[in-house]
């Protein structure tokens, strides 16, 4: 029982209140043998096999520091979304024309365009990825982590000015977002069926909604970026309806995590209500590590959603003062109850396969951190 919150309890569905995000830092071997493939020195077969290799390891140290659920580590991709996206049908990935980085650090000048009909074929790798997962978890709780569906939208959209959309989306959002909707509910029932029920979307544009130097740049190209937020709500709520009310439905908002970098900056309150107040997914991962992020008050809005959240930077390696996470929980339970809160790291460790500006025993103190405030604030079994 916890001494701080006597009604405070444990959580045995997902977002735990001991989470994660879900990527880490890539070991070495890894970083080579995907290096040595790139370059045609190593055999696909060869990298899938340290791939497998490295991912069990990865395991045992997620169940070693009692994480409640486990994830790949997101080790057999390289971009936390664009691997993804770009193997939809209809979807493909290209060298982008003239574009300006988000980052204080360059990424590769590549972007999305749409083709054709957005679908998800039933031969997806993220589908043999998470099958690979379960049996190298062997029984115990997974993850898996895709990105949100808003993300195809706001890349090719939004921050594309001028898109060129093939002609069944030309004019057409309403049918461009339908199709997106089937895309991810097929998806998700496929990710069902091999077995997963706890699927996480990581969603940036929210992070970008959130700025107002952001919103006033869209707003002068004429974006009604209320509207947008408004359609990428229903977007995820029928694909909640549509799949099994037992796999766990989460989502996590960030403001850009490349090198331990960021993007945007300013609090949820623009996007509050809409978000909080009209979202139908199980919890909200929330970024909440630095005054980029705001206060707590936009919490307000929250129903009946789990709030996991991101006190404990991901960007580097510096640990946090515990009684400072604990006085900022209390604080974030003026507005939500406490038991609607849970603790994460605020992203990932390596939302690329570059990853962040921290070392791997970085990455396991922080998540020792993390359980033991949770076992302070909510106690332990």
């Amino acid at each position: 029982m916890s001494t701080l919150f006597p009604n405070a309890t444990l959580r045995e569905r997902a977002p735990f209140r001991y989470d994660i995000v879900g990527s880490f830092l890539r070991p070495e071997r890894l970083k080579k043998a995907r290096q040595q493939c790139a370059c045609g020195e190593l055999p696909v077969e060869e990298l899938h096999k340290v791939e497998d290799e490295e991912v069990l390891a990865l395991i045992a140290k997620e169940k070693a520091v009692g994480l409640p659920n486990v994830t790949d580590g997101e080790f057999r991709r390289t971009w936390w979304h664009l691997d993804f996206l770009f193997e939809l049908s209809g979807v493909e990935l290209v060298e982008a024309q003239s574009y300006s980085t988000q980052f204080q650090t360059h990424m590769s000048p590549v972007t999305l365009k749409i083709i054709d009909k957005i679908e998800f074929p039933q031969n997806h790798p993220f589908v043999a990825h998470f099958k690979a997962l379960q049996t190298e978890a062997d029984g115990y709780p997974t993850k898996f982590t895709i990105p949100s569906p808003s993300m195809i939208h706001l890349i090719t959209c939004v921050r594309t000015e001028n898109p060129q959309l093939p002609e069944r989306y030309a004019g057409n959002e309403a049918q461009l977002l339908a199709d997106v909707t089937q895309a991810y509910i097929d998806a998700a029932n496929a990710l069902y069926a091999a077995g997963c029920r706890i699927l996480q979307l990581d969603d940036t544009s929210w992070g970008e909604f959130c700025s107002q130097d952001k919103r006033a740049g869209y707003a002068a190209r004429g974006l009604d970026l209320d509207a947008i937020a408004k359609s990428y709500v229903k977007v995820l709520n029928d694909i909640r309806a549509a799949i099994p009310a037992d796999m766990a439905l989460t989502m996590h908002i960030c403001r850009g995590n490349f090198r331990s970098t960021w993007s945007s900056s300013g609090g949820y309150e623009p996007v509050a209500e809409i978000l909080f107040g009209g979202c139908h997914v199980d919890g909200f991962f929330l970024e909440y590590d630095s005054e980029r992020a705001g206060d707590f008050k936009p919490l307000r809005f929250i129903k009946d959603q789990q709030v996991v959240l991101g006190l404990v930077t991901s960007k580097f390696g510096e640990l946090e003062d515990r009684n400072v996470l604990i006085e900022r929980i209390k604080e974030a339970a003026q507005y939500v109850d406490i038991n609607q809160l849970c603790l994460s790291p605020q992203c990932g460790f390596a939302s690329t396969e570059h990853g962040n500006e921290l070392t791997e025993e970085d990455q396991w103190k922080k998540l020792a951190l993390i359980r033991s405030v949770v076992e302070e604030v909510w106690g332990s079994k």
